[in-house]
């Protein structure tokens, strides 16, 4: 580090989290400066020493994004109590990283992993409109006007949030593509609950620029250059 940056920033670079967690971090009062107490705003400066529950972080040295796939059935946490397994502990790699996006428990497909904090603060950008794509199993054959129902957007009440319009292609009688650029909780299960059509699997199959490709459930690739450089483009940032 040559320079200053933003305590939230620093975090994020070396991949502990993303800024907006980093935020909940340093308000918990589990961040240190050399040893000292810290606050929202904060900067380090070059020969400073960041401790995070004690633990020092230190700069990633590399920027590395993995394409996950995630099975159904996995956490996708950093620590869960209540979980049996979460993806960190089904994944055995050499450097920390953290997740771009969620995938709830019961959903499967692309997860990208990265150290690279900045990148997770560009893609989590709701305005940014980044797509994601999914193949959705329901459990009875859709009606047209409920496709177009949901492509023009809804309602939904247990989150007080209306769903930006998104496009879905029906592939055949019970399956569809969706193509959303917004990730609330459970969206996609809750826009067909609403319509009284259930979900019965879910599979992510893109982020942005990244597609599952030949993954197998469990396995993870790192990108090339050229996929990250086409990611970093595509979001806004640089790699």
């Amino acid at each position: 580090m040559s320079e200053e940056v933003r305590l939230n920033k620093y975090l994020a670079d070396s991949g502990v989290c993303s800024r907006r967690e980093a935020d909940k971090l340093i308000a918990a009062d589990r961040v240190r400066i050399n040893g000292e107490a810290c606050s929202l705003g904060d900067k380090v400066r070059p020969g400073d020493t960041v401790t995070v529950d004690g633990a020092a972080v230190k700069p990633a040295p590399r920027k590395v994004v993995l394409a996950y796939y995630k099975p159904a059935g996995l956490v996708v946490s950093e620590k869960d109590p209540h979980a049996q397994q979460t993806i960190f502990d089904a994944i055995d790699y050499p450097e920390r990283l953290t997740y771009a996006g969620r995938l709830d428990k019961d959903s499967e497909g692309l997860l990208l992993l990265t150290n690279d904090g900045g990148l997770i603060h560009a893609m989590m950008q709701g305005r940014s409109g980044h797509e994601k794509e999914y193949i959705v199993h329901l459990d009875r054959e859709p009606q047209q006007e409920t496709i177009e129902k949901l492509r023009k957007g809804v309602y939904l009440a247990e989150l007080k949030q209306k769903t930006k319009p998104c496009r879905i292609e029906k592939i055949s009688r019970n399956m569809v593509r969706m193509i959303l650029t917004e990730g609330l909780n459970r969206q996609i299960r809750r826009m067909w609950e609403q319509e009284g059509i259930r979900v019965r699997a879910l599979k992510r199959t893109r982020v942005v620029t990244v597609s599952l490709g030949d993954l197998k459930p469990g396995e993870y690739c790192e990108l090339t250059k050229q996929q990250m450089q086409e990611l970093y483009r595509a979001v806004g940032t640089t790699d």
